[in-house]
């Protein structure tokens, strides 16, 4: 019997393929990590945590992930690789057993006024296949129902050889659902002309009130040597023409003061300029005069809808693919169910499928034509979550940066079996979490710390949930802390009324809210908090609104240009030693010429990921060699900049650098937790909770009378969350008023006043269902809220 066809039972060694278990990771010097080397099983759920800034992002996010991202990427030839982002290799010894990651993280989706919920998943592009099979009257293909393709009617003569025949006639039709006049905008702006210029000015008397437009810029000066209009005469006295050519003139290549330019209309010009971006990507006076000088309103054609006559028109069951977008998605899930139309089967199964995962998810109350940019960073996780729950992909590794983000107590439990769904089809699950409820159902855990900042970046324990529970680590320790809920709460200094809030899913609501207290307002997610507090309280006078939306920042911004921080130190630097303050500054005169003050240099390797390397003149202090010269209190300012901000608070305090100014930022970012960065830390490397309290500690220097919060303890450890329940304290008891929108148990426990919203989410909620002390909703636990409370505070 040959050794090939032998079938008596082998003894059962175990296969080599089998031994690749783990993910090994040895030597991580990313950020602030510090010779990390762990093991992570496969297959399993490991959870990540540690206080903020402890290096949990940099060891999931910027190792882990971003080299398998990497490794990725160099599967594709050559030609690809060079419209990828290229990316450089982790800092770390060895890196093996990675499978394919797939990061679904807190980034908002992008707020294009074209991308909504459904055309960010596969739900918009279902629902248009299916109107244009079954919808009647029949208008055309799919993409006559989508608003963002224009229809396009275009003839013309085109030459077709065959033998001496020769056909020259051909016309091209293509049929969208783009609505003409807005574009598939759903708004149409309309700019009010006095807050462009001042017409009883001429342009020498700087007429144009534009920012950007001052008397000696290049813009003012192309429209003042343009030729078409008079710059000394007001523009209320110019012709017909002359207006003509001054608003609307069409773009024009010309020589302006022997240079070649373009000129255009001053319309055109500011519509290219500043409202076709982003506008939360401006600068703030840029956004300021965005909001004075254009008004949206709803598109008076499609009525918002965005979609063209036909579109609207073309019906199922009388419901219009608008109709069905604008409804709440466990309604159009509902509608879905009821369509039986063998045609269409399997297409009716799929659309069915990823209507659920909304609803079991928790967002059954979104719509589908919710624009994407307005989701919170919690939701818009979630919603790329959708795409990969259906997916049948195994052997994967899925990064989350805090999936419970933004979620009720109630909600989290079903987030806790999403997770565990995915891990056992086979998929290695890592979390970035704070929430004891998601650390418990882990396999394995890694606590990083013990610090934050240099004071972290260590693997402090790696084992099960009830190892952690045992080690004494700043999160073992406050694993199973528990606030109490307030014996005497605070007496109210006035009430804040609001009356008939209706706001998106709002119906009618009535409350008052008490000041001069910590009030907390609360209910699941997609109960109508937000729309209550930002609908109902407007950032303006007196009221200092701390939203999620994300810091907008470059390379090249730091904690200290963000919180103007930098402009004391220049002032006291340029004072001592007899200078101008602009040398001191890495972004104007004192930079280094090698690297424009950037600190490193970036090589473009062409078809190869592109490598970051410290700058040789000034090593990476992004300064001249001339500047660093200067000295206040024995320092140099590269020295100021790399100091803490707890070491800059006792540097600034006294002595020769004593500056009251620059005291004043520092004593508020240490009150926010914040006293481990350094002042010159790039904010592209902050963590989601950094971020969110470097913007409160600017915040706190606002004349307001009234702080509204919303969530700030996002991205929190439970140490941290005392420290900023202190913060708040302090707040309120310095007079202020503080109304929070959160979820998590201690800042409930800890509020004078509650304000419960619900019952349940979308048009299920929006009404108040509780208003009262802490004390009292665990007394009554009449809500879903009540009933977690109690369980928290074990009452």
């Amino acid at each position: 019997m040959s050794k090939a066809t032998r079938t008596d039972p082998q003894p059962s060694a175990p296969h080599g393929a089998d031994s690749h278990d783990l993910i090994r990771v040895l030597g991580a010097r990313e950020n602030n990590l510090k010779d990390v080397s762990i093991e992570i099983p496969k297959r399993r759920l490991t959870v990540f945590t540690g206080v903020s800034g402890s290096g949990k992002s940099s060891l999931v996010f910027n190792t882990i992930a971003a080299e398998s991202q990497r490794l990725i990427n160099e599967t594709y030839s050559a030609f690809v690789q060079g419209f990828m982002p290229t990316l450089a290799r982790p800092e770390v010894d060895v890196l093996e057993g990675l499978t394919t990651a797939i990061i679904v993280d807190q980034q908002r989706m992008g707020a294009d006024p074209r991308s909504t919920v459904g055309t960010a998943t596969d739900a918009n592009a279902m629902l248009r296949i299916l109107f244009s099979r079954l919808g009647t009257p029949h208008i055309g293909p799919p993409s006559a129902y989508a608003f963002n393709v224009p229809s396009v009617r275009a003839s013309g003569a085109i030459t077709v050889e065959r033998g001496n025949k020769k056909a020259v006639k051909a016309t091209f039709n293509r049929t969208g659902g783009m609505c003409p006049r807005c574009e598939g905008r759903g708004t149409v702006s309309d700019l009010d002309l006095t807050q462009l210029y001042d017409d009883s000015k001429s342009l020498n008397e700087g007429a144009i009130t534009i920012p950007g437009y001052g008397s000696d810029g290049w813009n003012m000066r192309l429209y003042k040597e343009s030729g078409f209009v008079d710059p000394d005469k007001p523009i209320r006295k110019y012709t017909k023409k002359e207006l003509q050519d001054f608003l609307h003139h069409e773009p024009t290549r010309m020589k302006i003061a022997g240079i070649n330019m373009t000129y255009e209309g001053l319309i055109p010009r500011v519509q290219k300029s500043m409202l076709s971006k982003d506008k939360e990507a401006m600068q703030p006076h840029i956004r300021a005069f965005v909001d004075r000088a254009v008004a949206f309103t709803t598109c008076p054609e499609c009525d918002g809808t965005r979609l063209s006559e036909g579109a609207r028109a073309s019906k199922i069951k009388r419901i219009s693919i608008a109709d069905a977008c604008a409804l709440q998605i466990s309604d159009l899930a509902d509608w879905v169910r009821g369509l039986h139309e063998p045609s269409v089967a399997p297409l009716l199964t799929a659309l069915q499928h990823t209507l659920d995962s909304f609803v079991e998810i928790g967002l059954g109350y979104l719509a589908l034509d919710r624009p994407a940019g307005t989701l919170s960073g919690g939701e818009a996780q979630r919603v790329k979550m959708i795409r990969h729950l259906g997916s049948s992909l195994t052997d994967v590794t899925y990064v989350f940066d805090e999936p419970t983000a933004g979620l009720h107590p109630h909600d989290i439990q079903r987030m806790n079996e999403l997770l565990l769904r995915l891990r056992d089809k086979g998929n290695t699950v890592l979390v970035v979490e704070h929430k004891p409820e998601t650390i418990a159902i882990a396999d394995h855990v890694v606590d990083l710390g013990p610090g934050a900042g240099t004071g972290g970046g260590s693997v402090c324990f790696e084992g099960t949930v009830e190892g952690l529970r045992a080690a004494d680590t700043i999160t073992g320790r406050h694993f199973d802390d528990r606030a109490t809920v307030k014996e005497s709460p605070r007496e109210p200094t006035g009430t804040l009324e609001i009356r008939g809030a209706s706001a998106n899913n709002l119906r009618d609501v009535d409350v008052d809210v008490p000041l001069g207290v910590l009030v907390v307002v609360t209910g699941v997610a997609g109960s109508g908090k937000s729309s209550l507090v930002h609908g109902s309280i407007p950032a303006g006078e007196g009221v200092v609104s701390v939203d999620q939306s994300p810091i907008r920042g470059s390379r090249r911004s730091n904690p200290a240009t963000y919180t103007g921080l930098l402009d004391p130190i220049r002032k006291a630097f340029a004072k001592v030693n007899g200078v101008k303050p602009a040398l001191f500054s890495a972004n104007s005169e004192g930079a280094c010429p090698t690297c424009n003050g950037a600190g490193v240099i970036y090589t473009d390797l062409a078809m190869m990921a592109g490598v970051a390397s410290p700058c040789e003149d000034c090593e990476g202090k992004r300064f001249q060699a001339s500047v660093l010269e200067y000295h206040l209190g024995g320092r140099d300012i590269s020295e100021v900049l790399a100091m803490s901000v707890d070491e800059a608070e006792e540097f600034f305090g006294a002595g020769e650098a004593a500056t009251p100014a620059a005291q004043r930022i520092l004593t508020r970012l240490s009150d926010v937790g914040l006293g481990y960065l350094t002042l010159g830390q790039p904010l592209t490397t902050l963590s989601g909770g950094e971020r969110q309290r470097l913007k409160l500690a600017t915040h706190m220097a606002d004349k307001g009378g009234v702080y509204v919060l919303d969530e700030p303890t996002t991205g929190l450890h439970l140490a941290d969350v005392e420290q900023l329940l202190a913060l708040l304290d302090r707040l309120v008891d310095s007079g202020k008023s503080v109304i929070v929108v959160e979820h998590h148990q201690a800042v409930m426990a800890h509020a004078d006043w509650i304000i419960d919203l619900g019952p349940g989410a979308g048009h299920d909620g929006g009404r108040l269902v509780f208003e009262g002390t802490p004390a009292d909703l665990v007394a009554a636990r009449s809500t879903l809220t009540g009933e977690h409370l109690a369980a928290y505070v074990g009452a």
